[in-house]
């Protein structure tokens, strides 16, 4: 296992740090191109949707049930699943409106002429869009890193997923804040630094849970991340996805995304 902490941390800052990218491109483009951000976003649902339900659940199914039994292993397999839906939920719930980084944004949404919105909201905006992104991501590391130190394919898969819905959020940071105060380095450094509250929450994992990192645990983060990832794929990336959908372009991208996670469990795991 211990073989795999340089990976696992690498995986969970390349995931977190895709936020830098979403800025970089709002900066250098005027439009977005909805068709392939439809693609996209239904490609990483497809990919957490499908490792979610067809691997994750089922390691985490079967660590438990080595471990505690037939009965109580499912009933915590179970518990652990829905448990992780109802804390990235919770911390959805607890997020400002107009911060949450469940509202995708395209670059022209942001540029958008507004007299009546003064800069001082638009940087307030920002600002608490890029809190809600930090406070959002923040499991979203521990289950990267915790994958990543299990199954270093599936934590590539993980990571990649996580990725791609981190560039929109990038976006939703950077744009508000530099319209506020023009400057790019500013809000680049603000969109950057939200994404490394994944690398932080891998941090706390390896502090705080690595000593008790049996079977037992395991599975019970396993299915925890299971539940994680199915919520924000049905909440998060597939309204986004079919709000900038253009012919079914979403359902081919989670078609494509669960495709692609099923040949590399195939090939690889």
């Amino acid at each position: 296992m211990t073989e795999n902490l340089l990976l696992a941390f690498g995986l969970t800052l390349m995931a977190g740090l895709a936020t830098g990218i979403g800025s970089l491109l709002a900066f250098f483009t005027s439009t977005t191109n909805t068709k392939f951000l439809s693609f996209s976003l239904g490609f990483s649902a497809g990919v957490m949707i499908y490792v979610s339900m067809i691997e994750i659940f089922v390691k985490a199914q079967d660590a438990l049930v080595a471990s505690l039994g037939n009965e109580l292993g499912n009933w915590m397999t179970v518990a652990g699943f829905f448990g992780g839906m109802i804390l990235i939920a919770l911390i959805d719930r607890f997020i400002p409106k107009q911060g949450n980084p469940h509202e995708v944004k395209t670059v022209e949404d942001m540029n958008k002429p507004n007299k009546e919105v003064k800069d001082r909201q638009l940087l307030k905006m920002g600002t608490f869009t890029a809190l809600a992104i930090a406070i959002h991501n923040f499991p979203e590391g521990i289950a990267t890193f915790t994958s990543a130190l299990q199954d270093p394919s599936l934590g590539i898969a993980i990571a990649i997923a996580i990725a791609i819905h981190n560039i929109p959020e990038g976006i939703a940071v950077s744009v508000p804040v530099y319209f506020a105060t023009g400057d790019k380095k500013k809000a680049f450094k603000l969109s950057f630094l939200s994404g490394l509250s994944e690398p932080v929450g891998a941090i706390v994992a390896y502090l705080f849970l690595m000593p008790y990192l049996n079977d037992t645990m395991f599975g019970i983060i396993f299915a925890a991340v299971a539940g994680i990832m199915i919520f924000i794929s049905l909440d998060e990336l597939l309204p986004a996805a079919k709000k900038y959908d253009e012919a079914h372009t979403s359902i081919y991208g989670l078609i494509g995304g669960m495709a692609v996670m099923a040949i590399s469990l195939l090939l690889f795991i």
